[in-house]
């Protein structure tokens, strides 16, 4: 018996909330529906629910770091709403070409790379090639791939568009096409 975590790592934009390109104000961050109760499912049954994501907005200069905190705190809020906690949330603000010196770097975390995965196993001791990662971008499949998860690609957000114009080419695979993130934890609890 391993005393390591089962986790579901969720992509943040187009996954929990919609997808609107840069979320550059508070305003703009939008839950889509039924995400608070497919999280509070996750809890329920033990997983960890940890979010994943890039936020090169900063990098670029678009806002402030601070801007990503405040709409974390906000995701965190209108989760608790519906039951639901995240155990983690790890972001990359850097860009290779940003705009803000301090964020210019080629790192580990940003993905398709598993940085922000491997830093959030270390920290909450979690079982990878027990986990799942789920999100609207290919680059979220590759990212879990690359980190030894089960990968899902849910059709919110740039969802659709990746699945019909990216996914025929491309060498990347999901485990699962889900509607959006209940159909994918629907898919999950019969998983486990």
């Amino acid at each position: 018996m391993t005393d390591l975590r089962r986790a579901v790592f969720l992509d943040r934009d187009g996954t929990i909330n919609e997808q609107m390109g840069y979320i550059n104000h508070l305003d703009r961050f939008r839950l889509l529906p039924g995400v608070g109760s497919a999280i509070a499912r996750l809890n329920q049954a033990g997983l960890a629910v940890v979010v994943a994501s890039n936020q090169s907005g900063v990098a670029r200069g678009y806002f402030p770091k601070d801007l990503v905190d405040a709409v974390n705190k906000k995701m965190k809020d209108l989760l608790a709403r519906d039951g639901a906690k995240l155990d983690g949330i790890y972001y990359c603000p850097h860009h290779p070409q940003a705009e803000v010196h301090e964020y210019r770097k080629d790192c580990e975390c940003r993905k398709p790379r598993p940085g922000l995965i491997e830093k959030a196993t270390a920290r909450l001791k979690l079982d990878l090639a027990r986990s799942f990662s789920i999100g609207d971008r290919l680059a979220d499949i590759k990212t879990g791939q690359a980190a030894g998860t089960r990968n899902i690609l849910v059709l919110s957000g740039y969802g659709r568009g990746e699945l019909e114009y990216l996914l025929p080419n491309s060498e990347v695979r999901p485990d699962f096409v889900a509607e959006d993130l209940s159909g994918a934890v629907d898919w999950i609890l019969k998983e486990i």
